[in-house]
């Protein structure tokens, strides 16, 4: 019988795919994933982020088999059910700075990012959105409008949506003060503020890189759009629910966001997305934003127990202490590797970015580093619109030692590619970003 790969490749649809290796699971524990060659490789990904928790975390399974036992109907369309309140009010709890909030639920980031959108321009009537060039805030048609990933360039924007540079520390070229000024003059000679709903940010640029802003820029950014009643719009989706070593990453900015997205980690493995935000912007409508299946009880089930396993578990806590640790060992191979241009990140949240002989970005070599760590039990992926820097967003229960595990590998890794180990055939079948 052919093998998962093989299969895979002739009966799933490779619009929905993003490769990088030969990577094929049959199981998973902890922060290891096993390989159907029956290999126990070393996640780095978390799968995008999303198994907050890991693999087999005794306390989603619970949760879950609970909730299945006796579920309660299968989604909050037309009706409520206890899971469902219960999580929006710890949802809600946990965010003291939105007043007279209201939790939406969802299925992925995705449509978080578009209800928020949608919600919005509805309400005030304001359909204008300032957003990030390299941002990436979902995949479905309202989310990708108001999108800047060069991997969406076939979408098709929102009307009156600003694209502003997000500032990057490592490029001087991308100057907080330039790109403050630049807001300041559109706004003032190309826009109509009153029509601008929304500001999106996210407080760090995921997919876009790994991107740290520098200290105040989303903070002077926020002041100006309050100025014009712009709201502020927070995409924790990637970087959220303690995985940059605080609960909402928002608050490393000193911002006050109006309405926060959330996702992937939010149901450890399952689907479930939530945005926060004032009563004035979720309840403007009913029926508005709808699927059959948000709120189902499983997926809310499984919140539930993540939200509990981070605050019972100090997870918060260890993604900073473990992830500061994790950071000091990628800036020590950074003094050891010449490919290795810079290193970044908050908590568990970590980018490596590469370059080439010459200092240039190379895909390439970002390729072969992630495919040879594949087949020395490292799984990795990487971001960035020159497809060049490592993520690391490994699962918040990453121990030490664990660790300190990857970072021997990644050692070894960029080692075999520097003597070029890994051939550009090797690498070919793996389309990447």
């Amino acid at each position: 019988m052919a093998g998962l790969w093989q299969r895979d490749h002739q009966s799933i649809a490779g619009l929905q795919k993003l490769r990088f290796h030969p990577l094929a699971l049959v199981g998973g524990r902890g922060c290891e994933v096993l390989a159907e060659d029956g290999r126990w490789l070393l996640d780095m990904t978390a799968a995008w982020g999303a198994a907050s928790l890991g693999y087999a975390h005794p306390a989603i399974g619970t949760a879950v088999a609970v909730a299945l036992a006796s579920p309660a109907g299968a989604s909050i369309l037309s009706a409520t059910h206890r899971g469902a309140v219960g999580l929006a009010e710890t949802l809600i709890a946990s965010l003291p700075e939105i007043p007279d909030a209201r939790v939406w639920f969802g299925h992925s980031g995705s449509d978080a990012n578009e209800t928020a959108f949608r919600a919005i321009a509805a309400a005030t009537g304001r359909p204008g959105v300032i957003a990030f060039h390299g941002a990436y805030h979902g995949g479905t048609t309202g989310s990708m409008a108001i999108s800047g990933h060069t991997v969406q360039s076939h979408a098709r924007r929102a009307d009156g949506l600003m694209q502003l540079t997000y500032p990057n520390p490592f490029c001087p070229t991308d100057d907080a003060d330039r790109v403050i000024a630049e807001l300041e003059h559109r706004l003032q000679w190309d826009a109509q503020p009153q029509s601008i709903g929304a500001m999106f940010f996210e407080p760090i640029l995921s997919d876009g890189g790994l991107i740290v802003p520098p200290p105040g820029f989303l903070a002077r950014i926020t002041d100006i759009c309050r100025r014009h009643g712009i709201l502020i719009v927070a995409d924790e989706v990637k970087v959220g629910l303690g995985r940059s070593g605080l609960l909402h990453c928002f608050r490393h900015e000193g911002v006050t966001p109006d309405l926060v997205c959330l996702g992937k980690g939010l149901g450890g493995g399952l689907p479930i997305s939530a945005l926060v935000g004032p009563a004035a912007i979720l309840d403007h409508a009913t029926a508005f934003a709808m699927q059959t299946l948000h709120g189902n009880p499983a997926c809310v089930a499984a919140a539930t127990a993540v939200l509990d396993t981070i605050r019972a578990d100090r997870l918060t806590e260890n993604a900073a202490q473990v992830g500061a640790t994790f950071k000091a060992g990628l800036e020590a191979l950074k003094h050891r590797h010449p490919m290795i241009a810079d290193v970044r990140g908050r908590g568990l949240v970590l980018g490596v970015e590469i370059q080439d002989a010459e200092g240039a970005p190379s895909k390439t070599l970002t390729a072969k580093a992630v495919l040879r760590a594949f087949e020395l039990g490292l799984v990795l992926h990487y971001v960035g619109l020159n497809s060049n820097v490592l993520e690391l967003t490994p699962p918040l229960i990453l121990s030490a030692a664990e660790a300190t595990r990857a970072l021997d590998l990644l050692d070894q890794v960029f080692r075999d590619v520097a003597q070029g180990l890994v051939s550009d055939e090797a690498i070919a079948p793996f389309a990447g970003w």
